[in-house]
């Protein structure tokens, strides 16, 4: 009897394994931005914590929306998972008709990083500072173009708050992902951009890129030698931008739980908290999971639509 009741429990208890098989990681960019950046460092972490891999699937488009209601259609097993910054989850909703809520068909899980954007602009510009720059705008009939991962994007934003502090308008030009628009920089099609400390400082070794601010409060460890753009003129200028994992909100909360555990004591591990700290993306402690994470993703989708609403913004 005890052998058969084994017998019959042994497939329950297979069932209830997680993970089970390999956890694909959806990011809604082309590979190279912040988001591919974080989830293929954490997924090798992930990976080792809980035994299955977990791979990135890249599924750019319409700001990242797409790739969101991938997640937000599949199983509810935590086999598919989001990661997702601003766009698709606090300015989306703000912008455009969409297929999902963020709201109620997304639950954050954890949040990988938060870090500041840095200001970039092709070689061929004659600004070597912020100031410059806002004079090179003002000079220009037909100003300066800028690229951004897509309308609604957190580059998008960061440029149109830095144009309004300047007080000069710049020429948009978006992008299906922020991989394309570096490209379109670094070939000088576009002249500026507020991009991913990573690809920012990987360019500025190879000479392709000139660096003139960071958005955050202070300078990056990993960029000691840029100034902020607060330093650069623009008294109280700050921008941050996060990257959040997400699951389909039916998820068993189990599943999160381990999930959540997993995630940090990945962020834990010495070579990685340092690649992710040196580049300035490390997540707030106070904001890493559980409820002061959702709270945190309230107040960002009320501050985002603020600001989309006073600025005019609209999906490009």
């Amino acid at each position: 009897m005890i052998a058969g009741a084994a017998a019959a429990l042994a497939p329950l208890a297979r069932a209830e394994a997680y993970p089970s098989h390999t956890v694909k990681l959806v990011v809604g960019a082309p590979p190279g931005g912040p988001g591919d950046f974080l989830a293929r460092l954490y997924g090798k972490g992930m990976g080792a914590a809980l035994g299955p891999s977990f791979v990135v699937e890249n599924r750019p488009g319409a700001s990242g929306t797409l790739a969101a209601e991938a997640v937000v259609r599949a199983a509810a097993d935590a086999h598919t998972l989001l990661v997702s910054g601003p766009a698709a989850i606090s300015a989306a909703p703000h912008l455009m008709k969409l297929g999902y809520d963020p709201a109620t068909d997304l639950v954050p899980v954890s949040m990988l990083g938060a870090g500041a954007f840095v200001l970039a602009v092709h070689p061929s510009v004659r600004a070597r500072n912020v100031g410059e720059l806002r004079d090179l705008a003002r000079s220009r009939t037909r100003g300066v173009s800028y690229g951004s991962g897509g309308s609604g994007s957190s580059s998008h934003l960061c440029t149109e708050l830095f144009c309004e502090a300047l007080g000069v308008k710049m020429h948009h030009v978006p992008y299906k992902g922020e991989g394309q628009a570096v490209a379109d920089l670094l070939s000088g099609e576009i002249q500026v951009m507020f991009t991913a400390p990573n690809v920012a400082l990987r360019h500025a070794r190879a000479g392709t890129l000139r660096l003139l601010a960071v958005t955050s409060r202070e300078r990056m460890a990993g960029l000691p030698d840029v100034p902020t753009v607060a330093e650069s003129g623009v008294s109280g200028f700050e921008y941050i931008a996060w990257q959040v994992v997400f699951a389909p909100a039916a998820t068993p909360p189990a599943r999160i739980a381990t999930l959540v555990g997993a995630w940090e004591k990945a962020r834990r591990a010495p070579e990685l908290r340092e690649q992710v700290e040196t580049l300035g993306m490390a997540a707030p402690e106070a904001l890493v999971s559980g409820e002061p994470l959702a709270a945190f993703l309230r107040a960002e989708s009320a501050r985002l639509g603020r600001l989309i609403r006073d600025g005019g913004i609209k999906a490009e």
